[in-house]
């Protein structure tokens, strides 16, 4: 059954009348094809209208839609189940809530790494609700070398509300490890992008998020901070947390202006909880046309101009 967002309630109103006409029809035998196109043709109109409105807000609630399609879904149908996962650190154990490994784009092997979370109560608490342990970047870290020894290109995609902040995270390095993962991804001799799908909180996401492009889906959102912990930190409340929201240039939109991000994938009208198929389609193409253009660069240039990239973000004149 769908979930709707309490700004979605007006679609989730016209999509039951329509099913109801339909189901009328069949029963009663009448003829109800002009009231259900009029229908559809309202939910058409209603659909552009919250969606191409959004506040940022709302698209951190679709970002978190629990009928959003997570990293494994993404990987599974563009890879056309292709795709090999590999496990563990080398070191700790095998962290599930970073995932990886490899898979074929009609034939171009890459390595894809993501944060996983979970559909339901049981998978969020295997997953671990998204949030990697240091184990998870250093896993993270021994595939992309990986990839590097193979010449292979990589695909990270985020999707996590950070890190994982527990005591035994911090004694083991959660620190040391991002930091670490950043200073390697900034050295990488293969093509790397990065593709924020959902939530893109703080360290949890730079962790995975140095490469030589980077994309965000139109209803993500990328930011050192959460709205909610942002509201809390400064008005001791959640209460503010549309307007930390609003304060905060999280979106894909605000994340382009300001040069964060490279470019902006668009989504199906309604959203990528919609219409899955469709953002996986989209997604495929953009990545495939990415990794075919970032391939003909020089390794060593890559890596200079992947560098020279980041050291711009937050230079003002």
């Amino acid at each position: 059954m769908a979930t709707y967002l309490d700004f979605e309630e007006p679609i989730k109103a016209l999509e039951e009348q329509i099913e109801k006409a339909k189901t009328l029809g069949e029963e009663s035998d009448m003829d109800m094809g002009d009231k259900i196109e009029e229908l559809e043709n309202k939910l058409e109109k209603k659909t552009k209208e919250i969606f191409t409105n959004l506040t940022p807000w709302q698209r951190v609630q679709l970002s978190r839609h629990p009928d959003r399609p997570y990293t494994l879904a993404y990987i599974d149908a563009m890879t056309d189940g292709t795709f090999q996962e590999l496990h563990g650190d080398r070191n700790v154990k095998d962290d599930k809530a970073m995932v990886g490994g490899f898979g074929q784009l009609d034939g171009q092997t890459v390595m894809f790494i993501g944060q996983q979370k979970g559909a339901n109560t049981k998978m969020r608490q295997y997953r671990n609700f998204g949030m990697a342990n240091p184990e998870g970047y250093r896993k993270a870290l021994r595939l992309m070398k990986l990839a590097e020894k193979f010449n292979k290109p990589i695909v990270t995609l985020i999707d996590t509300p950070g890190a994982f902040p527990g005591l035994e995270a911090e004694e083991r390095g959660q620190g040391e490890a991002i930091a670490r993962n950043i200073y390697e991804m900034m050295k990488l001799k293969v093509p790397v992008i990065c593709v924020v799908i959902g939530e893109g909180a703080s360290g949890g996401a730079l962790g995975i998020g140095v490469g030589d492009r980077i994309l965000m889906l139109e209803n993500s959102w990328y930011s050192v901070i959460s709205p909610e912990n942002c509201s809390t930190i400064l008005w001791r409340s959640w209460d503010y947390k549309e307007t930390a929201a609003e304060a905060l240039k999280l979106t894909s939109t605000d994340m382009k202006k300001l040069k964060i991000v490279d470019e902006v994938v668009k989504e199906p009208l309604s959203g990528a909880h919609r219409k899955q198929d469709e953002i996986f389609a989209t997604l495929k193409k953009v990545l495939k046309k990415e990794i075919a253009a970032l391939s003909k660069l020089d390794a060593d240039k890559r890596s200079a101009e992947r560098i020279k990239k980041f050291e711009k973000m937050g230079v003002t004149k």
